[in-house]
């Protein structure tokens, strides 16, 4: 993989140079080390007696589909469902299909995209075979309502989830249920053909059920359990969503049911390989590394202020430290006209609890290379950061209670811009604190 360069915006690289360096050389190790190009070759299965069928869906769709054209050697036909914007440059492979979608919020492209996939599911033998590519971001990118749920609805309904400060799995378990192709449903709709499906993971722990909301995975979950959530954090659902969790016709498939006997499932790529990745490379620049694993959960602002203790603690001893971590948080949105994903939240409450300590940096981004709904991964924190959000008349307080964390970073230059990075594994977070900074090869 050809990492994109990454820098941060406008002038700000003068400060803190080295420390810039190394945070942003930890980020380069972990998205190489979870690329398709990486991660996919080995786990490509061999060509069916009859056709193959492929359907790549996410943000690293068109990485994995080109990957799995290049690899399988037979004649291949599909789909390539991503998001808007994140196509590889340069000719188009043959034989597939691309539809460009909305995230994270379902559009009618997604829609048309869903109608596509199950279409194409429909009519498989048993002599051929669905190759299903799944990274995250599925789960808006492909989207067909339940039936008597119109798209508005369930645009509606996941808006809402979005700012609840809902867990992605919470968030899921609510959209497979008012689905007609998550949940295990696509599988379902390819009958006796084997079903392949290589994943991607971007979510906590990894479950591959939860990746793009599992639409050739068995589920787990149940009505009952959406409708607790949607209670839970006070969505007021529209009627036709409420309707459909109470019809027991939109319970997901049981595992019996889908006739999965020869299917495949493979979780190729996630969190804690890029976290390792990052981690071995922090070792090789002289820092002792604490891992603090890839399922963190919890409030955006309140971790980054936890970590900012823990950061303090642990340097108390004078030695170098990298403290690397991944996950995903949520956010709590109150203005819903402020700009900044959970990443940037995250940065900003580090920053305000550190109050401007010596040697301590830290990064944070989202892998996928768009942190929330803007053109961001994520930002660093420096030292001087505080000092320079005064100097530029910025108050971090404000700017977190308003949940408007990217302008705070954009006013300092300090945002990292990636574009899209055609992998996702979730968030990554780096925080160095002392040592040799400069190592940077």
């Amino acid at each position: 993989m050809t990492t994109p360069q990454m820098q941060p915006m406008r002038d700000a690289e003068q400060s803190y140079p080295a420390q810039r360096a190394a945070l942003m050389d930890l980020f380069n190790a972990a998205l190489d080390a979870v690329s398709a190009r990486a991660a996919m070759p080995r786990h490509l299965p061999t060509a069916a007696r009859g056709r193959t069928v492929l359907l790549s869906i996410g943000k690293a769709a068109d990485a994995m589909a080109r990957v799995a054209l290049e690899r399988i050697g037979a004649e291949v036909t599909g789909l390539v469902v991503t998001r808007y914007g994140h196509l590889e440059p340069g000719p188009r492979p043959q034989g597939l299909e691309v539809i460009e979608a909305g995230h994270p919020v379902p559009d009618n492209n997604s829609q048309r995209a869903a109608q596509r996939a199950l279409e194409m599911a429909h009519g498989l033998t048993a002599h051929d075979q669905l190759l299903v590519l799944l990274s995250g971001g599925g789960s808006a990118l492909m989207s067909s309502p339940a039936p008597g749920v119109s798209l508005a609805d369930k645009q509606a309904v996941t808006r809402t989830l979005l700012q609840s400060g809902a867990t992605i799995g919470e968030i899921n378990c609510v959209r497979k249920h008012i689905s007609r192709i998550k949940g295990g449903r696509l599988a379902q709709a390819a009958g006796p053909a084997k079903v392949t499906t290589l994943i991607i993971s971007d979510v906590p722990g990894d479950d591959p059920s939860f990746v793009s909301s599992g639409p050739t995975t068995p589920d787990a979950t149940t009505l009952e359990m959406a409708r607790e959530i949607l209670h839970r954090y006070g969505v007021a659902a529209p009627p036709s969503v409420t309707a459909a969790l109470d019809d027991p016709s939109n319970e997901t498939p049981v595992s019996d049911s889908l006739g999965l006997a020869g299917a495949e499932t493979l979780i190729i790529a996630r969190a804690r390989d890029a976290l390792a990745a990052a981690a071995k490379r922090a070792e090789a620049m002289g820092f002792v590394v604490s891992g603090l694993g890839d399922q963190l959960q919890a409030e955006a602002r309140h971790l980054g202020a936890s970590h900012a203790a823990l950061a303090r603690r642990l340097g108390a001893d004078g030695k170098p430290r990298a403290i690397i971590s991944g996950g995903e948080t949520t956010v709590t949105v109150t203005n819903k006209a402020g700009r900044g994903g959970r990443n940037l939240e995250y940065l900003l409450g580090l920053a305000i609890a550190l109050q401007g300590a010596p040697d301590i940096c830290a990064l944070a981004c989202d892998t996928d290379g768009i942190d929330g709904t803007d053109d961001a991964a994520g930002a660093i924190v420096l030292p001087d950061t505080l000092v320079r959000a005064k100097q530029v008349g910025v108050d971090p307080v404000q700017y977190l209670r308003a949940n408007n964390a990217y302008a705070f970073f954009e006013a300092l230059g300090d945002l990292v811009i990636t574009g899209p990075t055609r992998t996702n594994v979730n968030d990554f977070r780096a925080i160095l604190v002392g040592g040799p900074a400069t190592r940077v090869a």
